[in-house]
């Protein structure tokens, strides 16, 4: 993903206060955002994430139906979107168990959102 071009970002994660500050966030940064409801479960989420064809995967580890290890892992296995950058977050330590699960970067929250940019980009 180059920087200074639009890029979508798809947005998973179980807190709908993150939802709306990471999507105004994202916005203000220039991203085009789509927030993928995490109430789906894991085929719905990836029929979502084939459908918007996303440039970067933003994606909490705590799902209420499913869970980020699984969604990295059948993303990566989907010819279609199995390329797709994929930037994983969650409150506790999980970096290794994301980036053995396929993603990959991990955010550790709260996170700054200088950060946040950075990781999208693949800057750090």
């Amino acid at each position: 993903m180059e920087k200074g071009k639009s890029s979508k970002v798809a947005l998973v994660d179980d807190d709908s206060s993150m939802q709306a500050v990471l999507r105004t966030l994202l916005e203000i940064e220039g991203f085009q955002v789509v927030v993928i409801p995490d109430r789906m479960n894991l085929e719905e989420i990836i029929v979502e994430i084939r459908k918007e064809k996303p440039d970067v995967l933003l994606l909490d580890v705590h799902l209420r139906k499913t869970n980020g290890f699984d969604v990295v892992q059948q993303v990566r296995g989907d010819i279609d979107i199995g390329n797709m950058r994929v930037v994983m977050s969650s409150g506790m330590d999980l970096k290794d168990r994301c980036m053995a699960s396929g993603a990959n970067d991990f955010l550790m929250k709260p996170y700054m959102p200088d950060e946040l940019i950075q990781k999208l980009y693949g800057e750090i």
